[in-house]
């Protein structure tokens, strides 16, 4: 059977391989497909991945890094399910992922191990365990839920399915199982059926099922059913069967009969089963496929067998259901997925016709709506109703497949049915059936409504509407407007009939409506038409419908200025604002003239509401001049001058400030220019000075930044206006800095009468000349001084001010500013008045007046200056008494005392207040010792110094330092540059020191003495003090001072010393005597304070003896020197004698720096002696670890076994690195088989050569580095067994593979390598890099094993590295096999045509081809091609067609002159009309002759040159080329070479048909004149036909009459006189109509005009018509515009057919 009339197409819609899956994942185990969405695949190398195929972009597949057991993608959406085993339990862990949002949904970790899964409905998994099915939901968080416990007949099976039906009411689950012994071979199929309802499971045998929901007849619910497939054998027969039956049957309800049929497998495929089942539930159809291939087709209903085909030459191991196009996908071995269809066009013929089962055909045509069964339908619906059986008839209508009984004809003949009385009519029957099956078309829809209004029964119209039972359409809406015009509305509206919905909706008044409409449907109304209508009645209505319209997308369709005269013209003002005002918002420049426009109507009417508009600053492109004259004339002065741009136009409107909110002229100020605004305060202050002088006043303060305070000033004293300055400045007053503003408002208030703002301002301001104002007031004599006051006491003039108040007479002023302003300048006030000869008793009484808030210090000074001081007495007295302690009071009046001299010395010494430091100076020229009397009891010690150095007073000055014990003061005096120094130290050591009794005074002097570095002085002095009995002789600090003193100045004494003193710090001074390099003294001190240790310090350190140190050690017998003692001889190098010295010692401390010594000096057994000694003491890893190294150095091996097996503290570890690196190999064997560092023992064994054990200790190590080590020396010392036991172990790690393969390469051993590499590949580790390593290998040493390596493990091959290997070596072939395999098809090109001899293979260079990036390589295979395999260019051309530049290819052969060569290609590609191609081709026609395929060239291309190519065969010597010469200028419009070419030929036709394509009158008629010249009478009959309407009626008639062919002309002329009177009588009766319509809208017209508006002077000129008039509607049918009609149309060229009238036929 032809594939084209098959009833199933098959189609191939992917390969598996070619989205890059690998063949050994191609399985049942690794891929899944849920639905006909999505193919999952699971891959495990090169690494573990699972790859999503969408099927809507299967070239597109998503691979993800995803390691599980299994994947499942949900049938509908992108959630993915994976399941994997939890290592070491029988658990699976569960889990759900939503690929778009990258997120979990759910997880779960199944108890049980999961051996099938399958998504049962998109929410729901269902889970197969060993022993029961589960459900698990994907949404909330619900877990698995136990459906049921499996049978026993699917034990030790294997789980292929599972499946529930639509209602999830019956599952069903399917296995296989090894064939019986009686057949082995034949796979075993189970089912378990399990009813949720009934909780209960019936097994069966079968291989294959699937749940199905049909209706059956006369049951109003579907049932559900289940086909199953099964293959057995019994009693050595094979049945195969497949059962269609009904579950859970409704009660009395018709049911479902059980059907079966066979399958029928046939000879060669009895070892098949079936592995699917899928049912088209589109067409009802079962599908059972078989493992080998094998396609079942049958009928659901009935279980007829429909069609058998091998679909698939390998096995089939999964399907899926294509909803969607009611077949099913399968997937095969191979990875082919196969999509099997159902052919619609073939399916019904082949059934009726091939299967003879007309029935079947019929059902199958009626349930899928399938065309091939129409003969079959009418001649049944014919019988049924010649059998008067109008109920089967009408269902056999309503079902027919493509409704082909469905139309006026039936509906007709059951309408002529009669009515039996009593019976219900044939045609309610009809559509009664017609109801119940679904919906009606839009005949029936019509013809069923007419009948229900007809007997007024709407309420069955709503019902059927809201059922969606009726196609509605304009007629069915004209028709119900009838009865309900809502009703109607809603059949329009789903109608889309749009004119009637918005003629309804305007009916309603609902013209919001009508643009949500019409935007929905796209439709456009005649918006100006339906706002004139609703301006009529509702005014507000059409503001709010302009402003909808304003609102539509794309803008409004109609203009704006149009809208608002609508509104003007019937006088609605408001209206006409409130819409402009809306659609104005945007404020863009193109609505420049309607924001004028409503400006002008409302400032003409309603002024009020413009100012408003303009408040609001919406507008700003207006015609501003003008807006600003209306506002002018209406009183809106502000509003005039914000618009008027002129400065005279400004200056005239700004003087009416009696109209103007002074707070808005203040703000226009803001506006104007500095100039501008200068300008305009002058002419208000020119007009009204007074009126307008507080809105100048304002101005100047708000705006003194931008027109600058200079200038305001400026204008104020223009005007002599010092209240305006007054006002203005002090505004301004408090934010400057400026002095001359602040002096001009102190002027400006003074001369304004202002006295407290100028005692104000005096007062507080920082910033006006002190001195320029000073004298301002002293001159303007003002009768208050206060601002005067202010002015002198802020800037120091107080002196000036107190000679202007004292000369002017103004006393009181002066008692006041000192008792009441400023007491403190009470002194400058008197000094003042001293000068200016005021009375004593004015001046007394003034300094009484304020008493002691008088400063003291200033006064007396003044006074002083002025010799004046004893005016104070009795103020100074007066306060004293009063108990004041101020020390310049007592000051003072100490300096009277003592020039009265009335007993100073008394008043000195006794009152605590004075200050000794100015008393003291005072007293200096008088008295020194008055002075001194004053320093001392001040303690003014640097004065009191001066004073005795000046008057030689050197004995007061001496008991006076030591009196004080200030090291300070006796650095100073002591000081060598001191020149009275020797003066003061005579009288300290002869007078002040015999005199003191106190130890601290004779200690701080003593101090001092040393500090000053006077040794000399001091011992004599200690001498005296210490050693001659005195009261001072026992004292500690004086001895320690002795022997220090001594050991400083004079180191003789010092033994001396020692040997006379006890009651010295001996340790303290031990360390100085040490110090000062005295040993033999310090020793002596050491030893008599019995500081052994010091003393045995100083012996070894200082005087370093060791001789006698040990001498001394025997002698104390102390560990502490013993100690000492072996710390001296371990640092000189008596390394035995220091360890026998610290055994005596008992000291341990020192162990490290014992070890060291020791080793350094090989004395190992003196050490051990040590060790052990230190062993006892402490517990620390250093010492047991070197006492084994001890033990190792004198090789006493069986002690360190020995050690080892005792409790010990060693860091065995680093002893035993430590022995191997000093190469005590024996040694570090012990130590590193004892911790078990397998590592270490081999590499030891290895430097041992005990090779056997090195690789045994490396097994136990397992390290890389260990396994390297090994095996890098196994191969030095050629035991290549036991190096590739250790390769083994270290190419598994990729980063050392490579150092292994150097190894065995650089020493020669390539064999040996490669024989490793090859024992690797069998390893569980094995990876990439050994695969690829040894490629490699082979590239170098066994080229013949190379390509077979490839092929084998092409994708566990390196392939990057390999080709370099591959390249290097020269291995062509293989290098291009790999190119291939790693998607380098452009290298891969480039090496086969570069190395052809050994790389080239042309099927596989064709494959190449087609996937090279590089187009260059196109062209570079063409020439290859062309040079090495021309026969074989036309194969390579025809795969490159898609890619190639054809122009290109044929420029290369065309140089090449080999065209012909590639002919077929260039047939091929023409159909992409390219003009080289054309050319070429052409050129090859020519040049054979073969006009046929040239002039079916030229028809079906167009790009090529045309006139080129006409010109070219235009003189060909065949006919047949030069018409086609013809033909070309014919097609280029050049008609008269084209008719001149066909003349010549006599190719009479050719040129008729060609004049009369020209639509050239003159060309035409030119041809009549040939033919009449050439006597060819019937070639002008024709041509006047041909040529119909172009040749001209007189022109025709005047040719024939004078050539006397009238009788050849007159059909023409019937002809034409038919047409043009017809065209004459269609005209009158248009202009009839017309003027009748004129007269029409001419009335409605006038209606309009007669509406004027009262601001017509607003409005434009002329307004848009009202529709109908003007425009297209005159030029149509009225005023004469007439337009030329159309012909009609007429046969052949232009003219209908005519009898020949006898004319004999023509001859071309």
């Amino acid at each position: 059977m032809a594939t084209a009339n098959a009833p199933i197409t098959m189609k191939e819609t992917l390969t598996l391989p070619s989205i890059g899956i690998n063949q050994q994942f191609i399985t049942f185990t690794n891929v899944t497909m849920e639905s006909e969405k999505y193919i999952c695949v699971r891959e495990t190398s090169p690494q573990n991945s699972v790859v999503i195929v969408d099927m809507s972009m299967p070239m597109q597949p998503l691979r993800r890094p995803i390691t599980a057991d299994s994947a499942l993608m949900n049938p509908d959406s992108r959630i993915l399910a994976l399941k994997a085993s939890l290592p070491g339990t029988n658990q699976d862990h569960l889990q759900i992922f939503n690929i778009e949002l990258k997120a979990k949904i759910k997880s779960y970790q199944m108890p049980e191990q999961v051996s099938f899964w399958k998504w049962i409905t998109p929410k729901l998994l269902g889970l197969v365990t060993q022993a029961s099915v589960y459900h698990w939901s994907i949404e909330g968080e619900s877990e698995p839920v136990k459906m049921f416990d499996r049978t026993a007949n699917l034990v030790n099976t294997q789980i292929i399915n599972y499946r529930c039906d639509p209602s999830e009411k019956w599952l069903v689950l399917i296995g296989i199982a090894p064939g019986s012994p009686e057949k082995p071979q034949l796979v075993k199929g189970n089912m378990q059926l399990f009813s949720v309802d009934q909780q209960r499971s019936q097994a069966l045998e079968a291989h294959a099922a699937s749940f199905a929901s049909f209706k059956v007849s006369g049951n109003e619910n579907p049932s559900i059913l289940i086909s199953f497939a099964t293959k057995s054998i019994n009693a050595g027969q094979v049945t195969s069967k497949l059962h269609v039956i009904e579950l859970g049957a409704q009660p009395g309800k018709v049911a479902f009969t059980k059907k079966q049929a066979d399958l029928f497998f046939p000879p060669e495929f009895s070892d098949d089963f079936p592995v699917a089942m899928q049912i088209s539930h589109r067409y009802s159809l079962i599908y059972v496929i078989t493992k080998l291939g094998l396609l079942f087709v049958y009928d659901l209903e009935t279980a007829t067998a429909v069609y058998r085909n091998r679909i698939s030459p390998d096995p089939i191991f999964l399907t899926s259901e294509a909803s969607s196009v009611g077949g099913f996908y399968a997937i095969n071995r191979r990875g082919q997925v196969l999509l099997a269809t159902v052919n619609e066009s073939t399916i019904v013929p082949f059934v009726s016709g091939q299967l003879n089962n007309l029935e079947l055909a019929v059902n199958l045509a009626k349930r899928g709506n399938l065309p091939g069964a129409e003969n079959l339908v009418v001649q049944r619906f014919q019988e049924l109703f010649a059998q008067t059986k109008y109920k089967e008839a009408a269902e056999l209508a309503a079902e027919s497949p493509q409704g082909i009984l469905r139309t006026s004809d039936t509906i007709a003949k059951f309408q002529t049915v009669p009515v039996q009385a009593g019976q219900t009519p044939p045609l309610l029957q009809y559509f009664g059936t017609l109801l119940t099956r679904g919906k009606l078309n839009a005949f029936e829809s019509l013809e069923l409504s007419r009948l229900v209004v007809n007997q007024n029964k709407k309420n069955l119209l709503e019902n059927w509407l809201a059922e969606d039972k009726l196609e509605c359409t304009e007629e069915l809406g004209d028709l119900v407007k009838t009865v309900d015009n809502d009703l109607a509305l809603k059949i329009y509206i789903k109608a889309r009939a749009t004119p009637k919905v918005v003629a309804a909706f305007a009916e309603r008044r609902e013209f919001d409506k009508i643009l949500i409409y019409s935007k929905q449907v796209g439709y456009t109304p005649d918006y100006l038409f339906l706002l004139q209508t609703i301006l009529r009645s509702d005014p507000q209505g059409a503001v709010n419908f302009a402003l909808m319209m304003s609102q539509m997308e794309g803008g409004c369709p109609v203009d704006y200025n149009t809208i608002t005269d609508l509104f003007l013209q019937r006088n609605l003002i408001r209206e006409a604002t409130a819409f402009l005002l809306d659609v104005l918002k945007p404020n863009l420049p193109e609505h420049a003239f309607l924001q004028t426009k409503v400006l002008e109507i409302n400032l003409v009417t309603f002024p009020n509401v413009a100012d408003a508009i303009l408040a609001n600053g919406m507008f700003s492109h207006y015609d501003r001049p003008r807006i600003a004259q209306l506002c002018e004339k209406a009183g809106l002065y502000v509003r005039a001058l914000q618009h008027y741009a002129e400065l005279p136009d400004i200056k005239r409107v700004i003087v009416n400030t009696h109209a103007i909110e002074p707070q808005s002229l203040v703000e226009f100020f803001g506006t104007l220019s500095k100039e501008w605004a200068l300008e305009c305060m002058k002419d208000l202050l020119l007009v009204n000075l007074r009126g307008n002088l507080q809105i100048i006043v304002q101005v100047a303060k708000e705006y003194s930044e931008q027109l600058g305070v200079d200038s305001c000033i400026k204008i104020f004293e223009q005007f002599k206006s010092y209240e305006g300055l007054y006002f203005f400045l002090g505004s301004y007053l408090s934010s400057s800095e400026d002095p001359d503003i602040h002096f001009k408002y102190i002027e400006a208030a003074a001369k304004t009468g202002q006295i407290k703002e100028v005692e104000r301002v005096t007062r507080e301001s920082n910033f006006y000349d002190a001195e320029k104002t000073k004298n301002f007031l002293m001159e303007a004599k003002l009768p208050d001084a206060r601002p005067l006051i202010n002015v002198c006491d802020r800037f120091g003039f107080v002196p000036d001010l107190t000679h202007y108040l004292y000369t002017s007479n103004m006393l009181r002023y002066i008692e006041g500013y000192v008792q009441k302003v400023n007491p403190g300048n009470a002194p400058l006030v008197v000094g003042q008045l001293l000068d200016d000869e005021c009375p004593e008793d004015f001046i007394k009484g003034l300094i009484l007046s304020v008493r002691s808030l008088l400063p003291v210090e200033p006064l007396v000074e003044e006074c002083e200056k002025r010799n004046r001081l004893r005016l104070l007495t009795q103020f100074l007295e007066h306060l004293v008494s009063e108990g004041s302690q101020d020390v310049h009071v007592h000051n003072a009046l100490g300096k009277i005392i003592i020039d009265s001299n009335n007993n100073p010395e008394h008043f000195l010494t006794t009152n605590p207040y004075y200050d000794s430091r100015v008393v003291g100076k005072y007293c200096e020229k008088r008295d020194p010792t008055l002075a001194v009397v004053a320093y001392r009891r001040g303690q003014c010690d640097d004065e009191l110094v001066n004073c005795t150095n000046k008057n030689s007073l050197f004995k007061l000055q001496a008991r006076y330092v030591v009196e004080r014990m200030d090291g300070d003061l006796w650095d100073k005096v002591l000081n060598p540059e001191n020149e009275y120094r020797r003066q003061l130290i005579d009288q300290v050591v002869s007078t002040a020191l015999p005199e003191s009794k106190s130890p601290e005074q004779v200690s701080a002097a003593v101090k001092a003495f040393m500090t000053a570095d006077l040794p000399h002085e001091l011992i004599e002095l200690l001498e005296k003090i210490v050693l001659q009995n005195s009261a001072f002789s026992g004292n500690f600090n004086l001895q320690n001072l002795l022997i220090l003193t001594a050991i400083k100045a004079d180191t003789s004494r010092v033994m001396d010393y020692i040997n006379r003193l006890d009651n010295f710090d001996g340790p303290a001074v031990g360390e100085v005597a040490v110090e000062a390099q005295l040993y033999e003294e310090a020793f002596a001190i050491f030893k008599k304070f019995n500081l052994n240790v010091q003393a045995v310090n100083v012996l070894l350190d200082n005087i370093q003896e060791i001789a006698r140190a040990v001498e001394f050690a025997f002698r104390v017998e102390e560990d502490a020197v013993w100690s000492q003692v072996a710390k001296a001889q371990l640092r000189e190098g008596l390394v035995s004698d220091a360890i026998e010295s610290f055994i005596r010692a008992d000291d341990a401390t020192q162990f490290l720096d014992v070890i060291h010594a020791a080793e350094g000096g090989d004395v190992y057994h003196d050490l051990v002696r040590y060790l052990l000694m230190v062993r006892q003491k402490t517990k620390e890893p250093k010492v047991d670890s070197e006492l084994i190294y001890a033990y190792a150095k004198i090789d006493r091996l069986s002690d360190i076994e020995e050690f080892i097996l005792m409790p010990n503290v060693a860091n065995l570890h680093n002893v035993g690195d430590r022995l191997y690196d000093e190469a005590l190999y024996e040694a570090a064997k012990i130590i590193y088989a004892f911790i078990s560092n397998w590592a270490k023992l081999a590499v030891t064994l290895v430097k041992l050569k005990q090779y056997q054990g090195a690789v045994d200790a490396a097994r136990k190590a397992n390290s890389a580095k260990t396994w390297k080590e090994v095996c890098f020396a196994c191969v030095d010392a050629e035991e290549f067994r036991l190096a590739q036991i250790c390769g083994l172990n270290i190419i598994v790690q990729v980063d050392d593979l490579e150092e292994v393969s150097e190894y065995y390469q650089n020493r020669g051993c390539f064999d040996e390598l490669i024989s490793l590499m090859e024992s690797g590949l069998g390893l569980e580790r094995a990876h990439m890099g050994i695969f690829t390593e040894l490629g490699v290998l082979y590239a170098r040493y066994r080229y013949e094993k190379l390509m077979e390596h490839i092929k084998l493990f092409s994708t566990r091959l390196n392939i990057p590295k390999l080709i370099r290997a591959c390249d290097e070596q020269q291995h062509w072939k293989e290098l291009v096999y790999l190119y291939i395999q790693y998607d380098e098809f452009d290298n891969a090109a480039t090496t086969v045509m570069n190395h052809s001899p050994d790389a080239w293979d042309h099927m596989q260079f064709k494959d190449i081809a087609v996937k090279v990036a590089n187009v260059e390589l196109y062209y570079k295979a063409v020439h290859f091609y062309l040079q090495e395999h021309p026969d074989l260019i036309n194969d390579v051309l025809n795969v490159l067609a898609l890619r190639v530049d054809h122009t290109r290819v044929v420029d290369i052969m065309r140089k090449a002159g080999y065209l012909h060569l590639v002919k077929p290609y260039m047939v091929a590609v023409q159909s992409n009309d390219v003009s080289a191609v054309n050319d070429a081709l052409h050129e090859i026609y020519v040049e054979e002759e073969d006009y046929d395929r040239l002039r079916e060239s030229i028809d079906l291309h167009d790009n090529f040159d045309q006139i080129g190519l006409a010109q070219k065969i235009e003189k060909h010597e065949l006919l047949e080329m030069r018409r086609v010469a013809a033909y070309i200028y014919k097609k280029a419009g050049r008609w008269k070479q084209s008719i001149a070419l066909s003349k010549n030929d006599n190719l009479y036709k050719d040129a008729m048909e060609t004049a009369s394509q020209s639509g050239d009158r003159e060309l035409a008629e030119d041809l009549l004149v040939y033919f009449i010249e050439q006597g060819k009478k019937e070639c002008f009959a024709s041509c006047l036909f041909v040529c119909y309407d172009l040749i001209r009626a007189d022109v025709a008639l005047e040719l024939a009459w004078m050539n006397n062919m009238i009788d050849f002309a007159f059909p023409y002329l019937l002809q034409f006189i038919r047409e043009y009177t017809s065209k004459v009588d269609e005209l009158i009766k248009d202009k009839i109509e017309a003027a009748k319509e004129m007269k029409a809208k001419e009335n409605e017209d006038n209606d309009v005009i007669k509406q004027q508006n009262m601001y017509a002077q607003l409005l434009p000129l002329a307004l848009p018509a009202p529709p109908g008039m003007g425009g297209a509607g005159l030029s149509g049918h009225g005023m004469g515009g007439y337009g030329p009609p159309q012909p009609p149309p007429m046969g052949g060229m232009g003219m209908p057919a005519m009898p020949p009238f006898g004319m004999p036929p023509m001859s071309y």
